[in-house]
């Protein structure tokens, strides 16, 4: 599980011969395909090579190999490409053992894979955080080695990360209910350098949680002072908290298609005034503050021309909100109104109910919306 992004150079990347990486689900098939060969054969294939789900044929180099009797281990150094993915470098392990005939392929938590503790989740509570997908992928790729060499493909597979507890600790897990490690994800085995998959995943997986917990009122938060604001504000438990981060668009497309009650959105103003604006992508790369559309908001509030022009000049959107702030401008709860209306256009018809909490950089609550 990714981190999150680390920067706005997603289309300068594009021309630059960024490189892609892989998923740590397709480290752990490969790992596992060896592994599964060198139990059945004696000896691991090294470069291994699997079949992607979109059919790509990468090879990876083996790190470790391990051959014990009944048991086989293979393991693999992730490389997630150009991307900023915390297990960038992490040892992915799979020990595959033999199990008798009809057991079918059992999967286990090694050290630094973590265990799903909380409903919501693709997987039961109990079962180790190998996404369904990876899952798919290593059950096919065992099946074709036991095909290839006439067994039977009955083998539990362990997954494993080096380190992997201490990583998962800057990672969403934690409060999505993933104990003692990673997940092993990755729905095309493919990692994209800044699409930030891994972070709009978690926050469906955020959503998914809160779901299941009967959580009727979230809170999309762009960072953790945005956090202690609306818990100080409605005293949310963690699991109704997400980590939108700059993805507001992920989260309320989600949320369309899986509504809560109620969502508040809270984050700094001129990070919310994007939104207003009609910008998804909050990051600063993608998308700026449009000092035009607060100077028209200004207006709206009674601000007169000269103020209009001060704010339209303004260096920030902090600076913006402090002009009108000095001349008794609104302009904090005009852009909250405007963000709630925008994500309103966003949610369509569901059945969400939305407001908007804008903040400074102390935490200051500097403008709000009502419930809409």
């Amino acid at each position: 599980m990714s981190g999150g992004p680390g920067g706005g150079r997603a289309s300068q990347l594009k021309h630059t011969g960024a490189r892609t990486g892989w998923t740590t689900g397709a480290c752990a098939t490969a790992a596992t395909t060896a592994a599964y060969t060198a139990l059945l054969t004696g000896d691991f294939p090294d470069p291994v090579t699997i079949t992607l789900p979109r059919g790509q044929t990468p090879s990876f180099a083996l790190a470790v190999e391990e051959l014990t009797g009944e048991r086989a281990t293979a393991g693999i150094v992730k490389d997630a490409g150009d991307d900023p993915d915390v297990t960038h470098g992490a040892l992915v392990r799979a020990t595959v053992r033999r199990l008798p005939a009809g057991s079918g392929v059992v999967f286990r938590a090694g050290p630094g894979v973590g265990t799903v503790t909380r409903p919501g989740l693709p997987l039961p509570v109990g079962e180790p955080a190998v996404n369904p997908v990876p899952r798919r992928m290593m059950r096919e790729h065992v099946a074709r080695v036991a095909a290839r060499h006439g067994a039977g493909g009955d083998v539990e597979i362990t997954v494993a990360v080096d380190h992997g507890e201490e990583i998962a600790r800057s990672t969403w897990n934690p409060r999505l209910g993933i104990l003692g490690g990673l997940s092993v994800l990755g729905t095309t085995g493919i990692v994209v350098p800044y699409s930030c998959s891994a972070w709009i995943d978690s926050i469906r997986r955020g959503v998914d949680v809160a779901r299941a917990a009967g959580r009727t009122h979230v809170a999309g938060c762009t960072g953790s002072t945005s956090e202690r604001t609306v818990v100080a504000e409605y005293g949310l438990p963690e699991d109704a908290l997400l980590d939108m981060g700059d993805f507001a668009g992920a989260v309320l497309k989600y949320l369309r298609r899986h509504p809560v009650d109620r969502l508040t959105l809270c984050g700094g103003f001129a990070k919310l005034s994007k939104l207003a604006a009609g910008h998804l992508d909050l990051h600063s790369g993608r998308s700026q503050v449009d000092k035009e559309f607060l100077a028209g908001l200004a207006r709206q509030g009674g601000a007169d021309e000269a103020l209009a022009a001060g704010v339209r000049d303004a260096n920030t959107g902090l600076a913006a909100l402090q002009l009108c702030a000095a001349a008794g401008v609104p302009l904090g709860d005009l852009v909250a109104v405007a963000a709630r209306d925008a994500a309103r256009a966003v949610l369509r018809e569901a059945p969400v109910r939305v407001d908007v909490v804008c903040i400074d950089r102390a935490g200051t609550v500097v403008g709000r919306s009502g419930v809409s």
